[in-house]
């Protein structure tokens, strides 16, 4: 487990798509930053606890949270925005996008997996060139041996131009990744082998992933993905319909800058 909580970063009554009245309420991004903070709290007391308990009790705490704002009369919090920046991480998609997510991720996390096989393809067909994605390294290193590795041969294949190609590839591999396999992968992507070779072997990258891993540390990141879609915060491999509220109110401006 990822310190994951796949549907807790939002309260529980955000509307999907499906649901979501013509007029849509701004309410629920008033507990974004709330959702945020208590989703990296969680991850790291309740660690060992089976994941459906840790959905419900953060459930739990963000509807007694808004429960006792209502009665005592309080106005919602400003939305809050993170100033999260490109760093000289991949990005694609357009510079002039509108929308910009960036992802802190992990390549051995299964959720981060299933985002990218599931979600994001969704995402680029629906918005095209009104979305970029920032893709920066989170590596969790007491989970994941091989996530730093893999950071590594992705961005080894980005000095020949093909970043992307090589992300997809390892979101959608099932061998264990290896050395081995990073290589098969170049290979198969028409790489020139003996440069990316020498590209892992003076680990070329790891500075950089490093300082993406704590960066995000300083943050208060502590699961992966997690998201800032134009710095709204969002934690967890939440499905299609709460990216598309998210985005669809961005382009409409009816979320407050």
């Amino acid at each position: 487990m990822d310190t994951e909580l796949p549907e807790s970063s939002l309260p529980a009554g955000v509307p999907s798509e499906t649901t979501a009245k013509p007029r849509r309420s701004l309410r629920w991004l008033y507990w974004l930053p709330l959702a945020f903070g208590l989703g990296m709290v969680l991850s790291y007391v309740l660690f060992s606890l089976p994941l459906r308990k840790q959905v419900n009790s953060l459930r739990i705490q963000l509807a007694s949270a808004q429960a006792a704002l209502e009665e005592q009369g309080a106005a919602p919090q400003q939305v809050k925005r993170y100033d999260v920046p490109l760093d000289n991480d991949p990005i694609y998609g357009p510079a002039n996008a509108p929308i910009t997510i960036i992802e802190f991720s992990d390549y051995e996390c299964p959720f981060c997996r299933k985002w990218h096989n599931e979600v994001w393809p969704r995402i680029k067909t629906e918005y095209g060139d009104k979305v970029r994605l920032v893709y920066r390294d989170f590596p969790l290193y007491g989970l994941h041996a091989n996530a730093e590795s893999a950071a590594l041969a992705a961005n080894c294949a980005g000095e020949q131009g093909k970043y992307w190609e090589y992300n997809d590839a390892l979101f959608a591999t099932t061998e264990r990744f290896s050395r081995d396999t990073y290589e098969l992968l170049a290979a198969q992507l028409s790489l020139d082998v003996a440069s990316f070779k020498t590209c892992m072997d003076e680990e070329r990258y790891q500075n950089e992933i490093q300082a993406d891993y704590q960066y995000a540390a300083e943050l208060g990141i502590s699961s992966t993905p997690t998201f800032f879609i134009n710095g709204l915060a969002l934690v967890g491999a939440q499905p299609y319909e709460v990216f598309k509220q998210v985005i669809d109110m961005e382009l409409n401006g009816e979320i407050p800058k």
